[in-house]
Formats: C-alpha cells, structure tokens, sequence
C-alpha cells in the first residue's frame, strides 16, 4: 500500500494561496476601475486654439475701450465689404 503524506499543503500554504488569490482579485479589479476611468475621461484636446476672428477682435478692442462705437462700425463695415481697391 502507498501513502502519499508528503502532498498535503501545511497551514503556511494555505495562508500563502489565499494572499495570492485575494492580490489577484484586487489587482484585476484595479486594472479594471483605471481601464473604466481612462474610457470616462473628457478627451484633451491636442491641437493649438483658435485665433480669434477679426471681429472677435474688434469687440473685444470696443470692450476694453480701445476704440469707440463708431470706430469699431466703420471698422466693421470695412471687414464686411472686403479690402478696398484704389482706381
């Protein structure tokens, strides 16, 4: 007959497989919450920002009080015609 005494996992084994289960599960869980955040997070936007527009420009030159009302018409109106041409 044979026995087989030398197989049987001690105490320390057991401690040692349920610590090594339990870091798996959490690290696993972990991966997972960064993977989930990393999807939920607003993108970044890479590129350089807008210029502003030439009309931008001129309001926010007429908010600061750069120039007055009816330069910022004339200025206006001349964006809007397109640039002048002399005969």
């Amino acid at each position: 007959m044979m026995f087989w005494y030398d197989h049987d996992v001690s105490g320390w084994g057991w401690f040692a497989m349920s610590a090594g289960m339990i870091l798996l599960w959490a690290l696993i869980i972990t991966v997972a919450l960064l993977f989930f955040r990393a999807l939920n997070q607003p993108q970044a936007h890479t590129h350089a920002p807008a210029t502003p527009s030439a009309e931008g420009i001129l309001r926010e030159r007429l908010a600061r009080g750069e120039i007055d009302e009816d330069d910022y018409g004339r200025r206006l109106n001349a964006l809007h015609t397109g640039p002048l041409t002399k005969p």
